[in-house]
Order: structure tokens, then C-alpha cells, then sequence
């Protein structure tokens, strides 16, 4: 899908400027940071540090699921009718890869969106292998 009306290039623009300042709760402490924003593309990072590995050196999967979940709604953002609020409804992730210690990178792209539906796709990479592939359903709840 390339046709997205309500893309607006100030709420994505934004979105990259603000970075990780703009990230609290577990975003935050994970060090998510949205690094490219487009109509129906999103792409964020986050370190694998040490803390984020378990005990046989990859990176938990709660952290890609994290990452999966993050992206799913922020792909939306800057496309949906202004005011509404995208949440996630469902994913399935598959992992295909660990990943290890360095840059991990989620980049996401809206397949289908309609008023109050977007279906996702999110390919994520650790040090440009794949490691995991998701697609994930986002509730799109209308301006109150």
C-alpha cells in the first residue's frame, strides 16, 4: 500500500527529532530511538547491551517482542486521522536468528490500513542478519 491521505511530514519529522527523549516507560529503558519515519514506514533501533542477553548470549525475546510491539503502533502515528490512537491488537513473531550484542533494528511497514484497522509487517535485524520477522494487527481507536 502506497496511498496514505493523512500522512502528516510534521508528526513523522517530529518523531525522528525527538528520539529517545520522547521514549518513556520501557521504550525508554530499553533505548529505543525511531531513526526514519515515512508514509507507512517506520525504522527503530536499539543496543543489545549486556544486560539485555540471557545466560547463552542472545538477546532475550521479550526484547525483539518489545521492539515489535513498539513499532506497530509508531508506523501508524503519522498516518491515521488526526487525533486518533493506534493500538496493538495481536502479533505473531518468528524468530529466525539470535540476536547478539550490537544494533538491532526494526524497520515496519503498513500493508493495509483502513479507518479502524492496519495490518503490519516488521522485519527485524541484528547487525544486518535477520532475526526475527513479525506481522501484527493495530486497532485504530477514533478521535474522542
Amino acid at each position: 500500500m502506497t496511498d496514505f491521505p493523512n500522512y502528516d511530514p510534521d508528526i513523522a519529522a517530529k518523531m525522528v527529532a525527538a528520539g529517545e527523549s520522547a521514549s518513556g516507560g520501557l521504550p525508554g529503558y530499553l533505548g529505543m530511538r525511531i531513526v526514519d519515519v515515512g508514509p507507512g514506514v517506520l525504522v527503530c533501533e536499539l543496543e543489545v547491551t549486556a544486560e539485555l542477553l540471557n545466560p547463552f548470549g542472545a538477546a532475550h525475546g521479550g526484547v525483539i517482542s518489545a521492539l515489535v510491539d513498539h513499532v506497530l503502533g509508531a508506523v501508524c502515528m503519522p498516518v491515521v486521522a488526526a487525533g486518533s490512537w493506534p493500538a496493538t491488537s495481536e502479533f505473531k513473531l518468528n524468530f529466525t536468528a539470535p540476536a547478539r550484542s550490537g544494533t538491532m533494528r526494526a524497520q515496519a511497514r503498513i500493508v493495509s490500513l483502513s479507518k479502524r484497522t492496519a495490518i503490519v509487517r516488521v522485519d527485524v535485524t541484528n547487525e544486518g542478519r535477520l532475526v526475527g520477522v513479525a506481522q501484527g494487527t493495530v486497532t485504530v481507536m477514533a478521535p474522542r
